[in-house]
């Protein structure tokens, strides 16, 4: 079934056009990720599908009733709303109602004796069962609390920037939608969580449009890849991987097309110098497509440049960490720490947010000290440190004199030398944007000319904390080349997957309670270690419970007691009346549970009431059952003798 249709669609800025042309139908089967350079409209063409922008021009064509739920890359939010307020924040009744729901219920925890608030409570209670509401509410707590929010009264504005984007993620995929949009939905999540997500997409009834920069994400859940290239978009059928190779295919032909087109340009152009002139319609035709020739081309990928730079001298001395530590409070970040960095080696930091990976950066590279221990950096240590945070630019700036300010060139380690202008252009920036202020750039192409100053300061230690949030694919395959030709030492924080597997030699995991697990590998090799680890807890964990069930089982099948005790022959003789009392009260208070109206506190103590009762009851069902055994096989004893 067809959710939407865009056709002709164009959208420009400042008079620079963003889409072009643009045709595009997601059906009801589809999961489609959007890839394309920081800067190519991938996020304005979400917002136009999810109406929150207008196109300039085209049309739109959308299934009557359509739901669309969205997912901004930045969350917008009521810092006073509590958790669960922003999350039931959906369109469509059931979400309605579902707040009015919990407000209702914020409200009687200060003024529980107000039967006004308890009717409309009772009323909303009917409401939520007729609408089948209850279940979301359930799913929407239990995701809450897997994506590791669990104070769900919690106000907005105390919450971290990872911690909005969570809650912002938890109402999207619970709010009932047709089409789910998601902008970076991977950014500032735990690889746990992105498992997580993984297999709730996987599963997800309904159309999926997605912008992300995680590869493996794109591989696992899409089956359609839109390509935004300078204003036009290419379809592929298939996933990530099959992309790649379609890709190539379509770059292949357009090479084959563009190198024909210059061939047949340049003969045209030697006939033109030779003089001709349109004096015959068939001169004339050959005339118009010469100029035809010249105005047109086909949009290939140029090559780039081989980014085998030269950083500074590093002597053997590189990073030395010994037995360091570091708390904050009560809470252990770091505990007795210690290694011994090596040239060419890349770790791979990974763990939970707020875990301390940040804080290990910042002791290693002087920043921050140690409360123990000691960090010993080598005499000819240059750090390159590309931070977390986001930088502010001088906006006044011009690209290439933001860039021309750290260095004029550098220099290859064969000897030969790349200008900062021809930097910029291997980092995607063309002539046009190097002369354009840097306040007209997106705020990934910011992050993108960021690390291109940072490299340009010829490091040999490279510090990346979090290099692959908010750039874009083809950003992270050039930093990825740069740093398989990377003479120095790479320490680089990521949940990034495919960019731990394509640039780690070593993980460091942040365990929790200060522990470090350290492992020679990629991330995949780290993941093998933990599925191995799992399966070895599962099967210690299976025996150990077989074993006391067969211990339970046999204490059951052969008793060794032969006569009941005292207190046994007494429970024995009343255990049927004491079963038969419960069962009554429970009726009882299921009678009266039933009549109660609207009187929300008393329901609420007679619910208690109630499980009180059927877990004592279900205890004596135990008992019984235990007496019996015993009783009959006394019996069966008596009987064989």
């Amino acid at each position: 079934m067809n959710l939407i249709t865009l056709e002709n669609i164009y959208k420009s800025y400042s008079e620079k056009p963003l889409l072009t042309d643009v045709k595009l139908t997601i059906t009801s089967e589809d999961k489609v990720g959007i890839i394309g350079v920081n800067g190519a409209g991938k996020s304005t063409l979400l917002k136009i599908i999810a109406g929150i922008e207008q196109e300039d021009s085209g049309v739109i064509t959308k299934m009557n009733g359509l739901n669309i739920s969205y997912l901004p890359q930045h969350i917008e939010f009521n810092p006073e709303d509590r958790i669960i307020d922003h999350v039931f924040n959906g369109a469509g009744e059931i979400m309605e109602v579902l707040r009015e729901y919990e407000h209702v219920l914020e409200e009687l925890k200060i003024n529980s004796d107000n039967s006004k608030l308890q009717q409309q409570l009772f009323k909303l209670t009917s409401k939520i069962d007729a609408l089948g509401g209850w279940q979301i509410e359930s799913e929407a707590k239990a995701l809450l609390t897997k994506l590791g929010i669990t104070d769900f009264d919690a106000k907005m504005g105390k919450l971290s920037g990872g911690q909005r984007k969570r809650v912002g993620l938890c109402n999207v995929l619970i709010t009932p939608c047709d089409l789910l949009i998601l902008d970076e939905p991977t950014n500032h999540m735990d690889n746990e969580i992105i498992d997580y997500m993984e297999e709730l997409l996987q599963k997800r009834k309904g159309g999926v449009i997605m912008i992300t920069h995680d590869r493996y994400f794109l591989d696992r859940i899409t089956n359609r890849i839109f390509e935004l290239d300078r204003g036009e978009l290419y379809s592929y059928q298939g996933n990530y991987s099959v992309f790649l190779e379609k890709k190539a295919e379509r770059m292949q032909l357009m090479e084959a097309l563009e190198s024909k087109r210059q061939n047949l340009y340049r003969k045209e152009l030697a006939w033109i110098k030779r003089g001709a002139k349109a004096r015959s319609t068939k001169q004339k035709a050959r005339i118009d497509r010469f100029e035809e020739l010249k105005e047109t081309s086909y949009k290939i990928d140029e090559d780039r440049m081989d980014l085998n730079t030269a950083g500074s001298r590093l002597g053997k001395k590189i990073l030395e960490l010994y037995n360091i530590s570091k708390d904050f409070g009560d809470k252990v970040i770091i505990k007795d720490f210690s290694h011994i960095f090596t040239k060419e080696e890349r770790v791979g930091v990974i763990g939970n947010n707020g875990m301390g990976k940040t804080t290990l950066l910042n002791i290693i590279s002087g920043k921050l000290n140690p409360d123990k221990g000691q960090v010993i950096q080598g005499e000819t240590v240059k750090i390159g440190y590309f931070t977390q945070e986001n930088i502010e630019l001088d906006g006044n700036m011009r690209v290439l004199e933001y860039i021309k300010e750290i260095a004029e060139y550098i220099t290859t380690n064969d000897g030969n030398k790349i200008t900062a202008s021809q930097m910029l252009e291997n980092f995607l920036f063309d002539g046009t944007m190097q002369h354009s202020f840097i306040s007209k750039l997106s705020g990934g192409e910011k992050r993108r000319l960021y690390l291109l100053r940072i490299l340009m300061e010829a490091p040999n230690v490279l510090f990346l904390d979090e290099p692959t949030n908010d750039l874009d694919i083809q950003t992270l395959t050039i930093l990825e080349d740069y740093l398989d030709r990377f003479n120095g030492t790479v320490i680089a924080i990521s949940h990034d997957r495919y960019f731990l597997d394509r640039i780690a030699n070593r993980i460091f995991s942040f365990e929790g309670q200060g522990k470090i697990l350290e492992l020679v590998g990629n991330y995949s090799d780290y993941k093998e270690y933990r599925d191995i680890k799992a399966e070895e807890e599962v099967a210690t964990s299976s025996t150990n419970k077989e074993k006391k069930y067969d211990e339970n089982k046999n204490r059951k099948e052969k008793p060794t007691k032969l006569k009941f005790t005292f207190k046994e022959q007494k429970e024995f003789d009343t255990i049927d009346d004491k079963i038969e009392k419960k069962e009554e009260d429970i009726a009882t208070v299921e009678t009266e549970i039933n009549q109660c109206g609207s009187d929300f506190v008393k329901l609420q103590q007679l619910l208690e009431e109630q499980n009180r009762l059927k877990d004592e009851l279900n205890f004596l069902l135990e008992r019984w059952e235990y007496l019996n055994e015993i009783f009959e096989e006394m019996e069966t004893q008596k009987q064989n003798k």
